[in-house]
């Protein structure tokens, strides 16, 4: 349970360094572990299962921050999403980079 706890304040103090108060990204983190988290943060508002149109994931991407271009490329290069002939979709957490499994 201790290491869940660790996890879950590692988490909270990088969304809490990255994310303004009202939603929108800062920027994003340089260093692997902290970009992972801010990637899984914006993927989880996204609907698995559902194909999305690049316009409809710049779109998602830019309630967040301006730069959808590098957010959506980290999310293919970490396996947040798959991409096929435009058209993006979820792929399975237990696909994506995980941050907590780094050391």
């Amino acid at each position: 349970m201790m290491l869940e706890d660790q996890q879950t304040k590692i988490k909270e103090t990088v969304l809490r360094n990255f994310m303004a108060e009202d939603g929108t990204l800062k920027h994003l983190p340089a260093q692997l572990k902290k970009k992972l988290i801010i990637l899984e943060h914006l993927a989880a508002g996204l609907e698995a299962g559902r194909s999305y149109t690049e316009p409809e994931i710049n779109a998602y991407i830019k309630r967040y921050d301006e730069d959808y271009a590098t957010i959506r490329r980290e999310w293919i290069i970490h396996r947040f999403m798959s991409r096929e002939l435009d058209v993006y979709t979820l792929n399975p957490p237990e696909q994506w980079t995980r941050w907590d499994e780094l050391h």
